[in-house]
């Protein structure tokens, strides 16, 4: 007998590990996760902003815990993912968000910037995947990757936007999505990558105040920038038995802005 559509949803009983998960599109898959019954551990570097990410959580009813570490330092990593296990059990569902934006013409980006922005937005989804494999998923034969990329990951930006290290690095956590999907999909392991267009956030603050959000809003089809619900369904797709015959597959939630030729 076939799920019904509410079960296929269900996350209840499952764990899920959220990186840069104390705000902006972290802090919506999260609640998104949680809202649908999953069991949350939130991570990011600063543990006051953790905090409020899970009271305000907790306040829904949604079972919420955090832990400070930096996704960029693999020490930190190790430890995230042995903490949790220690104290949730089994990781069913991985969401890698952490992420750090550079902006600087291409001729005169700093290397140490550049090599902040590898180390967070592609070292850190490699080495904490592959701990969350070698150390939960794979020997049960399950388990689901979100990885955030973004529509920067897709092309190249208008001239004014300077953020070549940052769209390479989204570029390759869509590649790495595709690879990681492709050798473990035999443990029954499914990879897929959400491409957010322009959300405000913090990391996009200085974006939407340079270009103007109206003019950005008006680049879309839709004619908007994404707001606080919008990945919550691709997240949940993604991380549920919903999606249990999806891998290596980026979704675009961008207001259609990547459907436009040269977009």
């Amino acid at each position: 007998m076939t799920r019904s559509i509410t079960q296929l949803f269900d996350l209840t009983g499952r764990t899920a590990l959220v990186t840069g998960g104390s705000r902006g599109l972290g802090l919506q898959i999260a609640q998104a996760l949680g809202e649908a019954g999953a069991k949350l551990m939130l991570t990011a570097r600063k543990a006051d902003e953790l905090e409020g990410a899970v009271q305000q959580l907790q306040a829904q009813g949604i079972d919420a815990r955090w832990m400070a570490a930096d996704c960029a330092r693999e020490e930190d990593i190790q430890r995230l993912v042995s903490e949790t296990l220690q104290r949730l059990g089994d990781i069913d569902i991985l969401v890698n968000n952490a992420g750090a934006a550079w902006g600087a013409p291409a001729e005169d980006h700093p290397l140490e910037a550049w090599d902040k922005v590898m180390n967070l937005n592609i070292r850190g989804y490699f080495l904490l995947s592959q701990a969350v494999g070698k150390h939960s998923m794979i020997a049960r034969r399950r388990g689901s990757i979100v990885n955030v990329a973004s529509i920067a990951g897709l092309g190249g930006n208008p001239p004014e936007m300077k953020t070549i290290a940052y769209n390479t690095s989204k570029g390759a956590v869509i590649n790495f999505t595709r690879a990681l999907a492709a050798e473990w999909g035999p443990y029954g392991i499914r990879v897929n990558a959400i491409c957010p267009g322009f959300f405000p956030s913090k990391m996009t603050r200085g974006t939407l105040q340079a270009m103007g959000e109206e003019r950005l809003a008006a680049h879309a089809p839709l004619r908007r920038l994404g707001d606080d619900e919008d990945l919550k369904g691709a997240a949940v797709l993604f991380a549920s038995d919903a999606g249990k015959h999806i891998t290596g597959q980026w979704l675009a939630v961008d207001g259609g802005v990547s459907a436009v030729i040269g977009g």
